[in-house]
């Protein structure tokens, strides 16, 4: 029973990162397209607190993913091929809300470098990713 109650926190706290991971880009969309002071200001104030709302999330999904990996055991880990691929994959969604972060604080210091397109492909590429580790885990192929 213990493992499915860390299989649901697991996949809980996973989707609530995934929807701030999904926001946070659409953001720097409309944040990279006004010209308004007042609408940037606002933005800012959202981008940050969204951030660090969803942060604990990613935490959380690592911290009961872990225990996860740690209940099925090592012979379990070792086996299981495609979960290395997905953790690559994991690891690279991390990489991305940490870079993520750096692009709240360019904006926080109107520093803004990218087109309000760069914003759009990149509020794509999670949801790629997303897809491969969601079928990794379901298929469990490999």
């Amino acid at each position: 029973m213990t493992l499915l109650w860390i299989k649901a926190l697991h996949l809980f706290f996973m989707i609530a990162w995934m929807a701030g991971i999904f926001y946070l880009p659409r953001l720097f969309v409309y944040h990279a397209t006004t010209k308004e002071k007042v609408v940037k200001d606002q933005f800012k104030i959202m981008e940050k607190r969204l951030w660090f709302f969803v942060t604990p999330f990613a935490l959380l999904t690592f911290i009961f993913g872990i225990w996860l990996i740690v209940l099925y055991g090592a012979d379990w880990f070792a086996a299981a091929k495609w979960l290395h691929i997905k953790l690559l994959l994991v690891f690279a969604l991390y990489i991305y809300h940490f870079y993520l972060y750096k692009l709240v604080k360019q904006f926080a210091r109107d520093e803004n470098k990218h087109s309000p397109l760069f914003y759009r492909f990149l509020n794509e590429a999670p949801v790629l990713v997303l897809l491969a580790i969601v079928s990794l885990a379901v298929v469990k192929y490999l």
